[in-house]
């Protein structure tokens, strides 16, 4: 059985309901913005970073985007404000703020 991801959030009936330990998709996870909880957030200060890129590969929910190998801003869509990046920055390029 398979559910159709548009249909998750919706008040649906228990027929629509996924068994357990199915994946209802491949790469539903840009779909759905998990970071909308969070109560602390990574403030990026650029003049700080010296593009070492350790904070990539820590970020559980890969928040930190690459281009032409300079990290970019936070995907503030994703990202659960766990702080991991914080501690693997050696220059203090990152810090965590409170959501308002």
């Amino acid at each position: 059985m398979r559910t159709d991801i548009r249909n998750l959030g919706v008040k649906a009936g228990w027929k629509a309901l996924t068994e357990g330990m199915i994946i209802a998709g491949a790469g539903t996870s840009r779909e759905f913005n998990t970071g909308e909880w969070s109560t602390d957030k990574p403030v990026f200060l650029e003049e700080k970073c010296k593009q070492c890129l350790l904070c990539v590969p820590v970020c559980p929910d890969s928040c930190i985007p690459v281009v032409d190998y300079k990290r970019g801003a936070f995907d503030y869509g994703h990202c659960k404000g766990c702080g991991i990046c914080v501690k693997s920055c050696p220059f203090g390029a990152i810090t965590m703020e409170g959501v308002e």
